[in-house]
Protein backbone atom coordinates (compact mmCIF):
# COMPACT_ATOMS: atom_id res chain seq x y z
CA UNK A 1 0.00 0.00 0.00
CA UNK A 2 1.67 3.78 -0.90
CA UNK A 3 1.74 5.97 1.98
CA UNK A 4 0.55 9.41 1.96
CA UNK A 5 4.39 10.82 2.14
CA UNK A 6 5.29 8.38 -1.03
CA UNK A 7 1.92 9.51 -2.87
CA UNK A 8 3.48 12.94 -2.20
CA UNK A 9 7.38 12.39 -2.99
CA UNK A 10 6.03 10.60 -6.34
CA UNK A 11 3.45 13.47 -7.36
CA UNK A 12 6.54 15.66 -6.72
CA UNK A 13 8.46 14.53 -9.01
CA UNK A 14 5.91 13.70 -11.77
CA UNK A 15 5.56 17.44 -11.36
CA UNK A 16 9.10 18.57 -11.74
CA UNK A 17 9.27 15.89 -14.52
CA UNK A 18 7.47 18.22 -16.59
CA UNK A 19 9.70 21.00 -15.87
CA UNK A 20 12.87 19.93 -15.39
CA UNK A 21 15.42 17.25 -17.35
CA UNK A 22 14.92 13.75 -15.74
CA UNK A 23 18.57 13.77 -14.83
CA UNK A 24 18.09 16.94 -12.92
CA UNK A 25 15.38 15.15 -10.85
CA UNK A 26 16.95 12.03 -10.11
CA UNK A 27 20.54 13.40 -9.17
CA UNK A 28 21.51 13.29 -6.00
CA UNK A 29 24.71 14.53 -3.97
CA UNK A 30 27.09 12.08 -3.67
CA UNK A 31 28.00 13.32 -0.37
CA UNK A 32 26.41 14.79 2.36
CA UNK A 33 28.79 16.62 4.90
CA UNK A 34 27.37 17.84 8.06
CA UNK A 35 29.31 21.07 9.59
CA UNK A 36 28.88 22.01 13.49
CA UNK A 37 29.74 25.47 14.83
CA UNK A 38 29.89 26.36 18.87
CA UNK A 39 29.11 29.44 17.89
CA UNK A 40 27.15 31.90 15.03
CA UNK A 41 28.76 31.83 11.79
CA UNK A 42 29.28 35.44 11.65
CA UNK A 43 31.39 35.99 14.77
CA UNK A 44 34.23 37.52 12.95
CA UNK A 45 36.36 34.87 13.92
CA UNK A 46 36.44 30.93 14.85
CA UNK A 47 32.87 29.66 13.18
CA UNK A 48 33.19 32.35 10.41
CA UNK A 49 36.40 31.04 9.20
CA UNK A 50 35.26 27.35 9.70
CA UNK A 51 32.10 28.71 7.71
CA UNK A 52 33.96 30.14 5.34
CA UNK A 53 35.67 27.02 4.52
CA UNK A 54 31.93 25.31 4.02
CA UNK A 55 30.85 27.77 1.54
CA UNK A 56 33.47 26.44 -0.61
CA UNK A 57 32.98 23.05 -0.27
CA UNK A 58 29.02 23.97 -1.13
CA UNK A 59 30.08 24.55 -4.70
CA UNK A 60 31.84 21.01 -4.80
CA UNK A 61 29.79 18.72 -7.42
CA UNK A 62 27.78 15.81 -5.48
CA UNK A 63 27.95 17.57 -2.20
CA UNK A 64 25.13 18.57 -0.39
CA UNK A 65 26.05 20.77 3.13
CA UNK A 66 23.80 20.85 6.15
CA UNK A 67 24.65 22.91 9.26
CA UNK A 68 24.07 23.61 12.50
CA UNK A 69 25.40 27.12 14.68
CA UNK A 70 25.34 27.85 18.15
CA UNK A 71 25.92 23.78 19.10
CA UNK A 72 27.43 23.95 22.84
CA UNK A 73 30.27 21.10 24.11
CA UNK A 74 27.75 19.25 25.59
CA UNK A 75 25.42 15.74 25.15
CA UNK A 76 24.10 18.21 22.41
CA UNK A 77 26.76 17.96 19.93
CA UNK A 78 26.03 14.27 20.08
CA UNK A 79 22.17 14.86 19.45
CA UNK A 80 23.11 17.25 16.76
CA UNK A 81 25.72 14.60 14.65
CA UNK A 82 23.10 11.88 15.38
CA UNK A 83 20.40 13.62 13.63
CA UNK A 84 22.86 14.69 10.93
CA UNK A 85 23.52 11.19 10.50
CA UNK A 86 20.36 9.35 10.86
CA UNK A 87 17.83 12.22 9.23
CA UNK A 88 20.39 14.01 6.66
CA UNK A 89 22.53 11.24 6.01
CA UNK A 90 25.82 12.40 6.63
CA UNK A 91 28.94 10.44 5.95
CA UNK A 92 31.32 13.49 6.44
CA UNK A 93 31.01 15.78 9.90
CA UNK A 94 33.27 18.60 10.86
CA UNK A 95 32.75 18.71 14.06
CA UNK A 96 34.62 22.42 14.43
CA UNK A 97 35.07 23.32 18.13
CA UNK A 98 37.93 21.95 20.50
CA UNK A 99 35.59 20.26 23.31
CA UNK A 100 33.45 18.24 20.78
CA UNK A 101 36.28 15.64 20.70
CA UNK A 102 36.16 14.33 24.10
CA UNK A 103 34.16 12.72 24.98
CA UNK A 104 31.41 13.51 21.77
CA UNK A 105 33.25 12.79 18.83
CA UNK A 106 35.22 9.48 20.27
CA UNK A 107 31.39 8.63 21.28
CA UNK A 108 29.68 8.83 17.99
CA UNK A 109 33.17 7.65 15.37
CA UNK A 110 32.76 4.46 17.71
CA UNK A 111 28.94 3.97 16.98
CA UNK A 112 28.64 5.19 13.58
CA UNK A 113 32.54 3.63 12.04
CA UNK A 114 31.21 4.25 8.12
CA UNK A 115 30.94 7.72 8.64
CA UNK A 116 34.16 9.73 8.70
CA UNK A 117 34.57 12.28 11.85
CA UNK A 118 36.68 15.33 11.08
CA UNK A 119 38.01 17.21 14.21
CA UNK A 120 39.45 20.72 14.80
CA UNK A 121 42.22 20.95 16.93
CA UNK A 122 42.43 17.42 18.67
CA UNK A 123 45.04 14.94 18.53
CA UNK A 124 44.12 11.76 17.51
CA UNK A 125 46.05 8.79 18.64
CA UNK A 126 46.26 5.42 18.64
CA UNK A 127 43.59 3.27 20.71
CA UNK A 128 41.26 6.22 19.24
CA UNK A 129 38.39 4.94 16.02
CA UNK A 130 40.08 5.20 12.87
CA UNK A 131 37.47 6.94 11.33
CA UNK A 132 38.32 10.14 12.92
CA UNK A 133 40.93 12.87 11.32
CA UNK A 134 41.90 15.72 13.44
CA UNK A 135 42.73 18.52 11.48
CA UNK A 136 44.35 21.86 12.25
CA UNK A 137 46.99 24.51 11.09
CA UNK A 138 50.18 25.89 12.41
CA UNK A 139 48.80 29.26 13.04
CA UNK A 140 51.36 30.15 15.55
CA UNK A 141 53.33 30.69 12.61
CA UNK A 142 51.18 33.61 11.81
CA UNK A 143 50.89 34.67 15.13
CA UNK A 144 54.71 35.16 15.57
CA UNK A 145 54.38 37.50 12.66
CA UNK A 146 51.82 39.41 14.35
CA UNK A 147 54.38 39.99 17.31
CA UNK A 148 56.99 40.76 14.92
CA UNK A 149 55.20 43.58 13.47
CA UNK A 150 53.52 44.42 17.21
CA UNK A 151 57.12 45.01 18.47
CA UNK A 152 58.23 47.48 15.58
CA UNK A 153 54.59 49.07 16.84
CA UNK A 154 54.85 49.18 20.04
CA UNK A 155 55.55 52.27 21.95
CA UNK A 156 55.03 51.06 25.40
CA UNK A 157 56.66 47.77 24.64
CA UNK A 158 54.06 46.17 26.99
CA UNK A 159 51.57 43.99 24.76
CA UNK A 160 48.30 42.54 25.63
CA UNK A 161 46.61 39.00 24.75
CA UNK A 162 42.91 38.34 25.99
CA UNK A 163 42.93 34.17 26.22
CA UNK A 164 40.07 32.27 26.39
CA UNK A 165 41.38 28.98 28.30
CA UNK A 166 45.61 28.04 29.10
CA UNK A 167 44.99 24.64 26.21
CA UNK A 168 48.13 23.93 24.72
CA UNK A 169 46.69 25.99 21.68
CA UNK A 170 46.16 28.76 23.05
CA UNK A 171 49.55 28.51 25.02
CA UNK A 172 50.82 28.56 21.66
CA UNK A 173 50.02 31.06 20.30
CA UNK A 174 50.53 33.45 23.50
CA UNK A 175 54.40 32.26 23.34
CA UNK A 176 54.90 32.33 19.85
CA UNK A 177 53.16 36.08 19.89
CA UNK A 178 55.40 37.24 22.43
CA UNK A 179 58.85 35.06 20.73
CA UNK A 180 57.90 37.24 17.16
CA UNK A 181 57.55 40.53 19.55
CA UNK A 182 61.03 39.69 21.53
CA UNK A 183 62.88 39.25 17.88
CA UNK A 184 62.48 42.66 17.41
CA UNK A 185 62.90 43.72 21.01
CA UNK A 186 63.87 41.38 23.86
CA UNK A 187 62.81 43.50 26.37
CA UNK A 188 59.56 43.62 25.32
CA UNK A 189 56.58 42.10 27.29
CA UNK A 190 52.88 40.51 27.03
CA UNK A 191 50.53 40.53 29.59
CA UNK A 192 47.68 37.48 29.44
CA UNK A 193 44.22 37.59 30.64
CA UNK A 194 42.09 34.52 30.96
CA UNK A 195 38.37 34.80 30.41
CA UNK A 196 37.71 31.20 30.70
CA UNK A 197 35.36 30.19 28.10
CA UNK A 198 35.64 30.60 24.32
CA UNK A 199 33.22 33.27 23.97
CA UNK A 200 32.99 35.62 27.31
CA UNK A 201 31.96 39.06 25.67
CA UNK A 202 31.65 40.88 28.98
CA UNK A 203 34.87 39.82 30.26
CA UNK A 204 36.76 40.01 26.60
CA UNK A 205 35.62 43.98 27.03
CA UNK A 206 36.70 44.28 30.45
CA UNK A 207 40.17 42.22 30.15
CA UNK A 208 40.65 44.42 26.99
CA UNK A 209 40.27 47.50 28.88
CA UNK A 210 42.50 46.53 31.84
CA UNK A 211 45.27 45.83 29.83
CA UNK A 212 45.47 49.04 28.09
CA UNK A 213 44.97 50.54 31.67
CA UNK A 214 47.91 48.93 32.24
CA UNK A 215 49.96 50.06 29.70
CA UNK A 216 49.93 47.52 26.32
CA UNK A 217 49.47 49.75 23.25
CA UNK A 218 49.29 46.65 21.01
CA UNK A 219 46.75 43.69 21.78
CA UNK A 220 45.22 40.64 20.31
CA UNK A 221 43.48 37.25 21.17
CA UNK A 222 42.68 34.19 21.22
CA UNK A 223 38.77 33.84 21.61
CA UNK A 224 36.38 32.85 19.62
CA UNK A 225 34.77 36.05 18.69
CA UNK A 226 37.18 38.48 17.89
CA UNK A 227 35.20 41.07 17.79
CA UNK A 228 34.93 42.93 21.08
CA UNK A 229 38.55 43.16 22.00
CA UNK A 230 38.97 45.10 18.30
CA UNK A 231 36.47 47.09 18.86
CA UNK A 232 37.56 47.54 22.45
CA UNK A 233 41.22 48.41 21.39
CA UNK A 234 40.08 50.76 18.58
CA UNK A 235 37.45 52.77 20.82
CA UNK A 236 40.49 53.10 23.32
CA UNK A 237 43.22 54.14 20.63
CA UNK A 238 44.84 51.25 20.61
CA UNK A 239 46.58 48.72 18.18
CA UNK A 240 45.22 45.94 17.64
CA UNK A 241 46.07 42.20 15.59
CA UNK A 242 43.70 39.84 14.74
CA UNK A 243 42.79 36.30 14.79
CA UNK A 244 40.85 33.60 13.12
CA UNK A 245 39.64 36.10 10.24
CA UNK A 246 40.08 39.72 9.11
CA UNK A 247 39.16 42.11 11.41
CA UNK A 248 40.34 44.89 9.93
CA UNK A 249 36.73 46.41 8.60
CA UNK A 250 36.43 46.64 12.91
CA UNK A 251 39.40 49.19 13.53
CA UNK A 252 40.54 50.99 10.33
CA UNK A 253 42.32 53.53 12.44
CA UNK A 254 44.53 50.51 14.65
CA UNK A 255 44.11 47.48 12.53
CA UNK A 256 48.24 46.43 11.76
CA UNK A 257 47.61 42.72 10.56
CA UNK A 258 45.92 39.18 11.80
CA UNK A 259 46.40 36.02 11.87
CA UNK A 260 43.88 33.92 9.92
CA UNK A 261 42.53 30.05 9.19
CA UNK A 262 42.32 29.20 5.51
CA UNK A 263 40.27 25.92 6.61
CA UNK A 264 39.12 25.57 2.67
CA UNK A 265 42.35 23.91 1.97
CA UNK A 266 42.03 20.57 4.49
CA UNK A 267 37.98 20.88 3.97
CA UNK A 268 38.50 20.10 0.40
CA UNK A 269 40.87 17.43 0.85
CA UNK A 270 38.56 15.29 3.21
CA UNK A 271 35.18 15.75 1.11
CA UNK A 272 37.41 15.39 -2.09
CA UNK A 273 38.60 11.96 -0.43
CA UNK A 274 35.16 11.22 0.99
CA UNK A 275 33.60 11.46 -2.94
CA UNK A 276 36.26 9.12 -4.13
CA UNK A 277 36.18 7.03 -1.33
CA UNK A 278 39.66 6.77 -0.59
CA UNK A 279 41.09 6.31 2.69
CA UNK A 280 41.83 9.61 4.93
CA UNK A 281 44.88 10.50 7.34
CA UNK A 282 44.09 10.61 11.09
CA UNK A 283 45.76 13.67 11.01
CA UNK A 284 46.01 16.51 8.66
CA UNK A 285 48.09 19.31 9.71
CA UNK A 286 49.58 22.55 7.76
CA UNK A 287 50.50 26.10 7.78
CA UNK A 288 51.33 29.05 5.51
CA UNK A 289 52.93 26.57 3.10
CA UNK A 290 50.31 24.33 2.57
CA UNK A 291 47.83 26.93 2.39
CA UNK A 292 46.20 26.33 6.05
CA UNK A 293 46.54 29.56 7.78
CA UNK A 294 47.22 33.30 5.95
CA UNK A 295 47.93 36.78 7.15
CA UNK A 296 45.53 39.62 7.06
CA UNK A 297 46.52 42.35 4.50
CA UNK A 298 49.00 45.59 7.17
CA UNK A 299 47.01 48.22 8.14
CA UNK A 300 48.43 51.57 7.14
CA UNK A 301 49.98 52.32 10.45
CA UNK A 302 52.39 49.88 9.65
CA UNK A 303 55.91 50.85 8.81
CA UNK A 304 57.39 49.72 6.36
CA UNK A 305 60.46 48.51 8.22
CA UNK A 306 57.72 46.15 10.05
CA UNK A 307 56.57 44.87 6.41
CA UNK A 308 60.04 43.69 5.37
CA UNK A 309 60.97 41.97 8.47
CA UNK A 310 57.58 40.21 9.08
CA UNK A 311 57.88 39.39 4.71
CA UNK A 312 61.38 38.42 5.21
CA UNK A 313 60.36 35.72 8.12
CA UNK A 314 57.39 34.87 6.52
CA UNK A 315 59.19 33.66 3.40
CA UNK A 316 61.56 31.67 5.37
CA UNK A 317 58.50 30.23 7.35
CA UNK A 318 57.24 29.07 3.91
CA UNK A 319 60.61 27.76 2.77
CA UNK A 320 61.36 25.69 6.22
CA UNK A 321 63.80 27.31 7.28
CA UNK A 322 62.33 29.17 9.89
CA UNK A 323 61.81 27.45 13.90
CA UNK A 324 59.67 29.34 16.32
CA UNK A 325 60.34 26.77 19.35
CA UNK A 326 64.16 26.16 19.91
CA UNK A 327 66.22 26.13 22.87
CA UNK A 328 67.85 27.45 25.31
CA UNK A 329 64.37 28.76 26.07
CA UNK A 330 62.96 30.29 29.55
CA UNK A 331 59.46 29.92 31.09
CA UNK A 332 58.23 32.64 32.83
CA UNK A 333 59.07 31.14 36.25
CA UNK A 334 62.44 30.52 35.55
CA UNK A 335 62.56 27.20 34.19
CA UNK A 336 64.18 25.42 31.22
CA UNK A 337 61.02 25.28 29.07
CA UNK A 338 63.50 24.10 25.85
CA UNK A 339 66.83 23.01 26.64
CA UNK A 340 69.93 23.97 24.35
CA UNK A 341 70.32 22.46 21.57
CA UNK A 342 66.76 21.03 21.36
CA UNK A 343 64.43 22.30 18.85
CA UNK A 344 60.97 21.87 17.13
CA UNK A 345 59.92 22.30 14.03
CA UNK A 346 55.98 22.35 13.50
CA UNK A 347 55.51 18.97 12.63
CA UNK A 348 57.19 18.51 16.22
CA UNK A 349 53.64 16.85 18.14
CA UNK A 350 55.36 17.61 21.29
CA UNK A 351 54.58 21.41 20.47
CA UNK A 352 50.56 20.48 20.39
CA UNK A 353 51.26 19.52 24.16
CA UNK A 354 52.73 22.76 25.69
CA UNK A 355 51.82 23.18 29.16
CA UNK A 356 54.54 26.86 29.58
CA UNK A 357 54.06 30.53 28.94
CA UNK A 358 57.88 31.50 28.22
CA UNK A 359 59.60 34.03 29.92
CA UNK A 360 58.56 37.69 29.07
CA UNK A 361 54.99 36.42 29.47
CA UNK A 362 53.08 38.37 32.76
CA UNK A 363 50.54 35.74 33.58
CA UNK A 364 50.14 32.32 34.89
CA UNK A 365 48.16 29.65 33.76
Amino acid sequence: MTSRRTFIKSASLLTLGNILPIESVFAAPKTTVGVIYVGARGDYGYNQAQASAAAVIKKMPGVKVVEEENVPETIAVQKTMEAMIEQDGATLIFATSFGYFDPHVLKMAAKYPKVRFAHCGGLWKQGNPSNITSYFGYIDECQYLNGVVAGHMSKSKKLGFVAAKPIPQVLRNINAFTLGAQSVDPSITTQVIFTGDWSMPVKEAEATNSLIDQGCDVLTCHVDGPKVVIETAEKRGAMSCGYHASQAALAPKGYLTGAEWDWATPYQQLVSGALAGTAQPNLLRGGLKEGYVKMSPYGSKVTPAAKQNADSIKSNMVAGKFVIFKGPMKDNKGGTAIAAGTSYPQTDYTLESMNYLVAGVVGQI
